[in-house]
Order: C-alpha cells, then sequence, then structure tokens
C-alpha cells in the first residue's frame, strides 16, 4: 500500500477523523495481536494503512497494552496519525475509547471506530460510512450491517462523545448505541469480514485460511 500522506494539516470544522483501537492485551491470543503478521505486516500497521488510505481526516492510534513494540510498527506515519497511550486500558475498551475521543479536534464531526483485530475491513468500507454520515447528518451512528447482523467499524457522530466518554467496561459504545438504536442508520453489505475479528489462535488460523 502506498505511503499515506499527511493528513492532520487539514484539520477544518465538522471533519470524520478514525479511532484505531489497539491497546487491548490479547488474552484471548495468548501473544500480541496487534503484531500479528497480516500480509507481510503487523495487523496495527496494516489497519492504519487503511484507514489512512480512505476519507478520513486523520487518524487516533490508540495504544495499551505492547505500546511501545506497537508504536514502532507506525513510526514512519506519525506525520499522517496521532498516537496516544492510554494508561487505563486494562479497565477496558471503554477506556481506549475515552482516550481516542479526548485526542481527536475539538472540531470533529464524527469518529469511526475501528479494531485492530479486523484486516478485512476496507477503505472502501469507510468511506461508505463517511458518505452515508454526509448524506443523513441528522443520523447519530452508522454501522454496517450483514444479514441483519450490526458490525463494524461503527461512526459515532459528535453529539455522542460526551455519553461514550462517560462508559467504563469492556462493551465499548454498545450501551450507547443500544440507547440510539432508532437513530442508527446502516449500510447493508455483502461482505461478512464487519463481522469478524481475531480474539484467538483458531480467529488467526481461520482467517489465514480463508485469505489464502
Amino acid at each position: 500500500m502506498a505511503q499515506p500522506s499527511p493528513r492532520w494539516t487539514k484539520e477544518r470544522s465538522n471533519a470524520i477523523y478514525g479511532l484505531l483501537l489497539a491497546a487491548g492485551r490479547s488474552t484471548r491470543m495468548g501473544r500480541p495481536k496487534q503484531l500479528l503478521p497480516w500480509h507481510g505486516r503487523p495487523l496495527a500497521r496494516h489497519v492504519a494503512e487503511v484507514a489512512l488510505a480512505s476519507r478520513l481526516a486523520g487518524l487516533v492510534v490508540v495504544l495499551g497494552a505492547y505500546a511501545e513494540e506497537v508504536a514502532r510498527t507506525l513510526e514512519d506515519l506519525n506525520g499522517a496519525l496521532r498516537q496516544v497511550v492510554c494508561a487505563e486500558y486494562a479497565h477496558g475498551q471503554a477506556a481506549s475509547l475515552r482516550c481516542g475521543l479526548e485526542a481527536l479536534p475539538a472540531s470533529a464531526g464524527a469518529a469511526v471506530v475501528l479494531l485492530v483485530d479486523q484486516p478485512r475491513v476496507t477503505a472502501e468500507l469507510i468511506n461508505r460510512l463517511i458518505a452515508a454520515f454526509e448524506a443523513a447528518p441528522e443520523a447519530v451512528t452508522v454501522a454496517p450491517r450483514y444479514r441483519g447482523q450490526r458490525g463494524t467499524p461503527v461512526l459515532l457522530a459528535q453529539r455522542l462523545f460526551a455519553e461514550v466518554r462517560s462508559l467504563e467496561g469492556d462493551l465499548g459504545a454498545r450501551p450507547v448505541l443500544a440507547r440510539y438504536a432508532d437513530a442508527m442508520h446502516w449500510i447493508d453489505v455483502d461482505d461478512p469480514a464487519v463481522l469478524e475479528d481475531v480474539d484467538t489462535p483458531e480467529d488467526y488460523a481461520h482467517l489465514l485460511r480463508e485469505t489464502r
């Protein structure tokens, strides 16, 4: 993938940014899934490059466990993204979300929350989320849906940021999304990649088999 160009010079009111959550301890995997090889690059690097290839105005990468090792895989992208270390990463995904949202420009209009263990999510999907939000600015969230099941990444409008920052635990933004289910804008997709994540060695092995 081509080297991304710097983004933060494009900072503007109501821009849509990406939040890449890469702080987890990978307890079920048994080794840092942020660093698992994927087409010659660590997962964290791959997903960051996908995000930077999209229309996102910029990208915040939230680090925690294995922060130094993950940061090294992103060093040459530092002109195009911001890294933030979440000191409370062990408290769950809500802490990572809070750190990421606090690192966004105050003028941000929305954020697309990306997971480090979803390598098959594409820049085209991210762009579809952005376009859907631009076409329906009254929406508070935009999410992909595959055969009736909600997937990720999810776009959060700025009006939800304060509620998401108040969350605790390892459920991510799900409690807030549940409260605003009637205001969610759906994008129906034909790709099950929006439902996939890599939590265990078996998940990783399956993913490698599926993409050979």
